[in-house]
């Protein structure tokens, strides 16, 4: 019998298609060949189903693929090929403009497509993104806290984006393009980029951004083109001096000062349309070593001057040590010892002409009171209240009145000290404030506390402020350096959710400090008034509170360098203005108590008690967690309109937190928390996020407790993503309404 056995065909391996020979062999055989070519039929089939299967569960990491079906969902669905809002293979589908490296996205690049919406709240979670580029699109709202941690490249100019630039940037550690320009963000450029060494290119002109240029930017050694152009920047570019930048451009703005000479060699350089100084530049102090622009337009580091290109200095030494340049320094030289032996004889024979009584006459001249009134000796802390308006008219000598910090009158009537700190802040002559308050008067006081008492003023030009006078008896700083150090502190305090401190005053033993005055008034009588028509806060604007006061924590606990602790937040320090924006007041004033005697229990513990952390209460620990602790107390007093503490309840009820803990995770019983003033409008699973945010902060334990960062973070997707089911459906609103005032949704909602 002829049986026909399959060959491979000359040249091919087992696996490629198969010849025919014909061979005689035993039935036998021809079954076994058979038997195991079939079996690696099915051995093929098994491969391909089993790589089918891979292929139905998809490609894309999960993470990455929800957070991209998020953000579709917030750019409002645009028409773009593959994308889907729920479900979908980004990777393994080729979604349009998404590139991706094994099962991970690593960039998505759609520039110029039209598109709208917002950026949503799940970009940190593309943990690999390298690349994000949505230039050139009408992408609104504000600029998403959240941004991929590992992103290299970022464009996001040509849009609407609004809001501030996020302090979460100083984590960017890997950023080396950064492009935000041609937007509407506004207010100061945080002060965030300590970490940001690779990054090389820096964008962000034609917005309206404001204040003088972060620090941190000195740390930017790898950067080579800064844009800063069409804002409303102001002070000094003194710190981009120091860097080996190629392509600059801060043309209209509102820079002072003189331009730094290593700017003035770089070919792209443009600084129209600012108020630089064109006068010849100061001389750098004595010893100052010359700044590292020294390079050529290139980025090279050019010679030394008078350095040829074989390195011989010879011939240069000889041409500039010429004969008449030698005498003149000569001269120059003998002339100046003869002066300042003059001067010190001089000063010599004056102090041993003077008197005793002479000297005594010379120093309480200098320490009279301004309008010819004698120093109060032995009450100075009355001193301001005794003063009559009418004496202090005439403005004081411009010696008393030195912004810049470096000549103040002296603390106290009996020293001639004149301190040498330098502070930021306006120094105000008491004449100043005296006048500001109506002498301090009664009906202009507007609060007080343990440090002492705040009273409202007015500068001639209508400008309103907030004099805190402090009572120098509560205080355990009794130096004046040491106060004034404290004072410039405070004043490097900025952002837009602090109140600033415009000034201070040391004059004749007081210590006042000078604010910008908040109009609306506080937190606390806005939740606890009296008055019903008061309560006017709606839920939006007390999510929006609690937006701001955490982000005021977070610049304090983790972008201050040092960090600072505020040891002393409740509602009673969050300041509103017209617009219900929260300001945090008291910022760096915990430095002038005395904590020599918290285990005691003081004023300063009793009118805080019910806002104090359990380690602060029990051993008088205090620590940024603390702060974290009394932030999630003020959240509750949002939530429910109930004092921290309140013994006109019921004991079950006096103590906000114990009362409240329990029922946070319980619908029906939170429901029921909810303060009757905003008559049942609100959404019903922002509360219930709300209301998660606040169990993590209030945690016995500090440790538990989440970094303000955190609770930023929190709260922004709470209100993105309120934000995105509004204009989804609608229909996330408490029982009793099922629509909000348009007018009531905050920026960040909209």
């Amino acid at each position: 019998m002829i049986i026909w056995r399959l060959l491979p065909l000359p040249g091919n391996s087992d696996s490629l298609p198969f010849g025919i020979a014909a061979q005689k062999l035993p039935v036998c055989c021809f079954h076994m060949a058979m038997m195991k070519y079939a079996k690696s039929l099915l051995l093929s089939f098994f491969t391909i189903v089993v790589v089918l299967a891979s292929s139905a569960q998809g490609v894309t990491d999960s993470q990455d693929a929800s957070a991209l079906s998020i953000l579709y969902s917030s750019l409002n669905s645009p028409q773009l090929s593959g994308w889907k809002a729920n479900g979908g293979d980004p990777c393994g589908e080729s979604w349009q403009g998404v590139g991706c490296k094994g099962s991970s996205i690593t960039s998505i690049k759609l520039a110029g497509h039209n598109l709208g919406g917002s950026l949503g709240y799940a970009l940190d979670k593309l943990n690999n993104l390298l690349v994000l580029d949505f230039s050139n699109n009408q992408i609104g709202s504000a600029l998403p806290y959240q941004l991929p941690p590992h992103i290299q490249e970022l464009y996001l100019n040509n849009n609407q984006l609004s809001g501030t630039v996020p302090y979460s940037l100083k984590s960017l550690s890997a950023l080396t393009h950064l492009n935000l320009g041609n937007n509407h963000l506004n207010d100061q450029i945080p002060d965030v980029f300590q970490a940001l060494n690779s990054l090389s290119s820096l964008d962000l002109s034609s917005n309206q951004l404001t204040g003088a240029l972060p620090s941190s930017f000195a740390n930017l050694g790898s950067l080579s083109t800064l844009h800063l152009q069409d804002n409303q920047l102001s002070g000094s570019i003194n710190v981009l001096g120091q860097l080996s930048l190629q392509d600059v451009n801060i043309e209209n703005n509102r820079f002072t000062g003189w331009v730094p000479a290593s700017l003035l060699t770089i070919p792209n350089f443009r600084d129209g349309g600012n108020l630089f100084n064109n006068s010849p530049a100061p001389p750098p102090p004595p010893f100052t070593p010359p700044p590292p622009g020294s390079h050529s337009p290139r980025g090279g580091n050019s010679p030394p001057k008078g350095t040829g290109n074989n390195g011989n200095t010879q011939g240069n030494t000889t041409s500039f040590w010429t004969g008449g340049r030698l005498a003149g320094i000569i001269i120059a030289v003998i002339l100046g010892i003869v002066a300042v032996g003059l001067l010190l004889v001089y000063f010599f024979w004056k102090k041993r002409g003077l008197t005793e009584d002479e000297e005594k006459q010379s120093h309480a001249t200098w320490l009279r009171p301004l309008g010819g009134i004698s120093p109060v000796k032995e009450q100075p802390e009355e001193l301001l209240d005794n003063f009559s308006v009418e004496k202090f008219l005439k403005p004081p000598p411009e010696r008393t009145k030195v912004p810049t910090g470096k000549d103040r009158s002296p603390i106290k009537a009996t020293s001639g000290k004149v301190s040498k700190v330098q502070v930021t802040a306006t120094a105000f002559s008491v004449a100043d404030l005296q006048i500001a308050t109506n002498s301090f008067s009664q009906e202009n006081l507007i609060g007080e506390g343990t440090l002492g008492r705040v009273y409202r003023g007015e500068l001639p030009n209508g400008k309103l402020l907030a004099v805190k006078k402090l009572d120098t008896s509560a205080s355990s700083v009794q130096n004046e350096d040491e106060f004034l150090s404290i004072v410039s502190s405070i004043a490097r305090l900025r952002h837009t959710n602090i109140v600033e401190l415009i000034g201070h005053c040391t004059e004749y033993g007081q210590r006042l400090l000078v604010y910008e005055y908040i109009k609306r008034g506080t937190l606390h009588d806005m939740l606890h008034a009296a008055d019903e028509n008061t309560k006017q806060l709606s839920w939006n604007q007390r999510v929006k509170i609690a937006m701001g006061a955490a982000r005021a924590l977070e610049y304090l606990h983790e972008v201050c360098s040092p960090a600072a602790i505020h040891r002393n937040f409740k509602s009673a320090n969050i300041l509103l203005d017209e617009e219900f924006n929260p300001h945090l007041a008291d910022c760096g004033i915990a430095a002038l108590s005395s904590f020599g005697s918290e285990r005691q229990v003081s004023a300063q513990l009793l009118g805080s008690f019910g806002y104090s952390a359990p380690e602060y209460a029990m051993s008088g620990i205090y620590t940024a967690k603390s702060d974290v602790y009394s932030f999630g107390v003020v959240m509750l007093e949002l939530l429910t309109g109930r004092k921290p503490l309140d013994s006109s309840r019921t004991r079950t009820q006096q103590s906000l937190v114990r009362w409240a803990t329990p029922q946070l995770h319980d619908i029906d019983a939170l429901s029921k928390m909810v303060d009757p003033a905003l008559k049942g409008i609100y959404p019903a699973k922002s509360l219930s996020r709300f209301a998660d945010i606040i169990s993590l902060c209030v945690q016995p334990e500090p440790e538990f407790r989440p970094p303000m960062s955190e609770v930023v973070q929190a709260l922004v997707r709470l209100m993105q993503r309120a934000s995105l089911s509004k204009r989804k459906s609608g229909d996330d609103l408490g029982a009793s309404q099922r629509t909000l005032d348009h007018s009531e949704v905050p920026d960040s909602y909209a």
